[in-house]
């Protein structure tokens, strides 16, 4: 829609009506002239809309984005239709001038005062318009078989989820049996290191007490019966020190 000082799109306000949920849209004013204009937006219907901003300036040859919210309806009217309607002022305003100097006096009307006033009317769209029903294609496939279709895919997709949900259970119990192999491979590795620690003081013992014999008994009883005997009673009494001590 155009005027002689501002060209404004959309040429009507179109609202996606979706109930209890605001809904909103935009309109853009671009400046068609040299000069400053300011502009004002009114409703027929304040509470229920909200306009940022709903007033300002648009410098020579720019433009300016306007929003408008519609705050969130309870029910649909009939038929879709909607009374609201909008008005857009504008004047031209003095060079230099901004947001904050406008006043509502600019936009009286006053003989010698160039200033247009352009009506805006609101629509309201579907936001989630209904979905065309499928038709058959050549091969012979209806809107049945594709829900099956959908469904299978819905089922494998359950599917899926419960596999991930179970993979962290067995992945667990993995873990704990291993967990349980490494303890009794450690239990066992202990074990066997302590029996081997005792045959070898056992074997240091005995070694100790051949040693022993030989610095004190006389050579000249070595093979003899006296050194048999000696080195069978000795032996004896380093065996019963073995067992009897601990290890």
């Amino acid at each position: 829609m155009t005027g002689d000082l501002l060209n404004i799109q959309p040429s009507e306000l179109k609202f996606p009506l979706e109930l209890r949920k605001q809904s909103s849209c935009s309109m853009v004013l671009t400046n068609k002239t040299d000069k400053y204009v300011a502009f004002k937006v009114k409703t027929t219907n304040p509470k229920k809309y909200c306009v940022r901003p709903n007033s300002g300036i648009v410098l020579p040859g720019s433009s300016c984005n306007v929003t408008v919210t519609m705050q969130a309806q309870k029910e649909a009217p009939p038929d879709m239709q909607c009374k609201d309607k909008f008005l857009l002022q504008s004047v031209v305003a003095q060079y230099g001038v901004t947001a904050k100097d406008i006043t509502p006096e600019m936009f009286n009307k006053e003989e010698g005062k160039v200033m247009e006033e352009i009506k805006l009317r609101v629509v309201y769209i579907l936001a989630n318009p209904p979905s065309p029903v499928p038709e058959e294609s050549e091969e012979g496939s209806s809107p049945r078989a594709s829900v099956h279709e959908n469904g299978n895919r819905n089922a494998s997709l359950l599917s899926a989820v419960s596999r991930s949900l179970e993979e962290p259970k067995e992945k667990s119990s993995e873990a704990w049996t291993i967990i349980s192999k490494l303890t009794e491979d450690k239990t066992s590795a202990l074990q066997q290191n302590q029996k081997l620690r005792q045959e070898l003081t056992i074997s240091l013992r005995l070694l100790i007490a051949t040693a022993l014999l030989r610095c004190f008994c006389p050579k000249r009883l070595w093979g003899g019966p006296s050194h048999n005997r000696s080195t069978s009673i000795v032996s004896g009494s380093i065996a019963l020190h073995l067992e009897s001590s601990p290890s």
